[in-house]
Parts: C-alpha cells; structure tokens; sequence
C-alpha cells in the first residue's frame, strides 16, 4: 500500500480513469461491429460519422494509438464506399 497522500489519490484517480478508458474504448468497439453487421450504404453513412468521431477522440486521449486509429478509420471509410 502506498505511504504517500498524493500516491492514494493517484491510485483512486487512475482507477476511475481506467475504467472510463474501458468504457470508452468498449462502447467504440460495439458501434464498429454495428457498423460492420450494416449492409445499406444510407444506414452506414451516418454511423460512420459516429464511429470516426469516437475513434479520434479515444485516439487524442491516448487510449488507443493514433495510427490504429488511422487504420480503423481508413478501413472503415472503405468499407463503407463498398456497400450499394
């Protein structure tokens, strides 16, 4: 256990950050497997905006790497261009 007051704040503070990055990082990956599982382009579209916007937002938090981000954003953007 930590002797320090700062070092136990620290503590409670990186476990409520952990758990906020878990949620964050889960709640994107749901909505990337919902916009995968879509099949009309109309219904993508929208999500996709959704989804772009989550992927830069956990990567300039540093929760993900920026260039994972970049690769899941391209993907995604192809896919997307592909549907009918």
């Amino acid at each position: 256990m930590a002797n320090h007051k700062s070092s136990i704040k620290r503590i409670r503070s990186n476990a409520a950050k952990r758990l906020r990055n878990r949620y964050q990082a889960k709640t994107t990956r749901n909505a990337i497997k919902q916009l995968r599982s879509t099949t009309s382009k109309e219904e993508a579209s929208p999500l996709l905006l959704k989804v772009v916007s989550m992927l830069d937002r956990l990567a300039k938090k540093n929760v993900i790497h920026k260039n994972k981000a970049s690769n899941n954003k391209s993907k995604l953007t192809r896919f997307v261009n592909g549907l009918q």
